[in-house]
């Protein structure tokens, strides 16, 4: 089995496991929107809910792991006692972060209002104060759940970590289901479940990595040399990380000064994060180690191979579902959300800003895939001081065109800052030499999946148009919408297999190898 293929089909495990989750995350937020629809109980959870996400991203996903992951896959490859190096991690991290929530419960209102300073004098700050408390300790159990997840990626082992996500969204679907029938406050409920759902991760995550012989428990912390090296390298990628954070900060303030748009942006952001998640993720999780025990064997080529490859991969996916975001974002967010309290005009708002954000959807993936070119190698520096730099192209567009163009500001500033940052990382790759340059092979497809995807978009325009009585309303907007998907599907993959922008055999024999 060649080394494409092996990635290919990390990629397609870790892939297929997050559509999963994301598919549920669509049932979570479909039940969301029908029960509060754009409310304030509705925006103020969804606030909350986000805060311990967003420190989540800080520790756990980005600077942490971005720093561990590489540490503990050479640590495997060379047999340097990577149990025990786990264990002093885990600990390490369970400290800061329990500390950090007891501080973040006394300081939860100035966060909420650093998050929507727009909910100030509002019925929603009090309803997000109390939200945030309860939704808070999340990040303890989600954050030691991605460290485990670490573990058992760096060594190829995806499945439990990839999976625990669709335990958060399981959980949430059925306790609104409960409460709906049970007469429970919904927004008390979601709150409420955060917590529970990252117990049930973490346990997930933890019996399979002591079932594969890292059983990490806690000991008392200690600062090792390696924990040592381990901050020092972990600091710019933290910083790197809080700066991206600051970016989602600014599009949230922006959208709280507009009623409703915290939800919009939210139901949004929730659509494209279905391809981001599915690819984006995947790659991430597989490529960085993989590009890591590379580079300890001094593999060149098989760096650069495994590179392009993922690069391919991502943009063979993420081109085709940009297209359809932006020439069919209404008849998905009519069909999928507009019923009980979300209404057309909702429905309107929200189609606008996944259509803009779609428009960024390749460039979110491709920072997945240029990234581990500078984490594989501990070079957490440079993505930092891009990322500041992508974060004044987003502060000076989502502040400065709010008064004009009102909520969108937001989404085109995440947008345009996404391609700033591929931008800055590209060209800052070109140091790496030969192991970050584009082979024949990618620059000879990329042209070819462009234009495939936008052959796909025109025949998805005219059939949209041709079904638009059917995808208005009625019972029949549902396999309308399903038509409409799987025929931009059919038709994507038919005409890249003819065009030659990818062989639909790769992905046959890296399905076949998942099973």
């Amino acid at each position: 089995m060649t080394q494409p293929i092996r990635l290919v089909s990390g990629f397609l495990t870790v892939g297929v496991w997050t559509l999963a989750s994301r598919i549920l995350g669509f049932a979570r937020d479909i039940l969301i929107a029908a029960y509060l629809g754009a409310g304030p109980v509705a925006e103020a959870f969804l606030i909350a809910f986000s805060l311990p996400n967003m420190f989540r991203r800080f520790f756990a996903e980005g600077a942490f792991n971005m720093a561990f992951v590489p540490m503990f896959s050479k640590k495997v490859e060379g047999g340097d006692d990577a149990l025990g190096f786990a264990r002093d991690a885990f600990t390490g991290l369970a400290s800061i972060l329990i500390a950090f929530t007891v501080v973040a419960q006394v300081a939860m209102p100035f966060l909420v209002l650093a998050m929507a300073s727009g909910f100030a004098a509002d019925e929603r700050f009090d309803m997000a104060v109390i939200y945030g408390r309860i939704a808070f300790p999340y990040i303890l159990f989600i954050s030691l759940a991605a460290l485990l997840s670490g573990v058992l990626n760096s060594t190829g082992r995806f499945v439990a970590a990839a999976a625990a996500p669709v335990v958060l969204n399981v959980l949430f679907v059925a306790t609104m289901v409960l409460a709906d029938t049970l007469g429970w406050p919904i927004g008390d409920t979601l709150a409420w479940t955060v917590p529970v759902a990252g117990i049930a991760q973490l346990a997930l995550v933890w019996t399979a990595a002591a079932r594969a012989g890292f059983r990490l428990t806690l000991r008392r912390p200690r600062m090792t040399p390696e924990l040592k090296r381990l901050a020092i390298i972990a600091g710019p990628a933290a910083l790197a990380g809080g700066v991206v954070q600051v970016n989602l900060l600014i599009g949230r303030q922006v959208a709280s000064f507009f009623d409703g748009a915290v939800a919009w942006l939210s139901y949004a952001d929730r659509l494209y994060q279905l391809p981001l998640g599915v690819v984006g993720i995947a790659i991430g999780v597989v490529l960085l180690p993989d590009l890591s025990r590379r580079l300890r064997a001094e593999d060149t080529n098989g760096g650069r191979d495994a590179f392009n490859r993922a690069g391919e991969f991502a943009l063979a996916l993420t081109v085709p579902a940009a297209v359809a975001l932006a020439v069919i974002p209404g008849p998905i967010v009519n069909v999928l959300f507009q019923r009980g309290a979300f209404d057309a005009a909702d429905a309107a708002a929200t189609a606008l800003a996944v259509a803009v954000y779609g428009a960024g959807l390749p460039a979110f993936v491709m920072q997945k895939v240029l990234q581990p070119l500078f984490f594989a190698r501990e070079d957490t520096r440079r993505p930092f001081y891009y990322a500041l730099g992508a974060l004044a192209v987003n502060a000076g567009l989502a502040i400065g065109l709010a008064p004009v163009i009102g909520y969108i500001a937001a989404a085109w500033g995440t947008t345009l800052a996404g391609w700033a940052m591929v931008l800055l990382l590209w060209r800052g790759s070109r140091r790496y030499g030969t192991a970050a340059e584009l082979d024949a092979r990618f620059t000879r497809r990329l042209g070819r999946i462009v234009l495939a995807s936008g052959l796909m978009g025109v025949i998805l325009w005219a059939v949209a148009w041709a079904l638009a009585p059917w995808l208005s309303g009625g019972a029949l907007r549902y396999a309308a919408l399903a038509a409409l998907i799987a025929l931009g599907i059919v038709a994507y993959f038919g005409l890249g297999h003819l065009l030659g922008a990818f062989r639909l055999s790769e992905f046959r024999r890296a399905m076949r190898r998942q099973r």
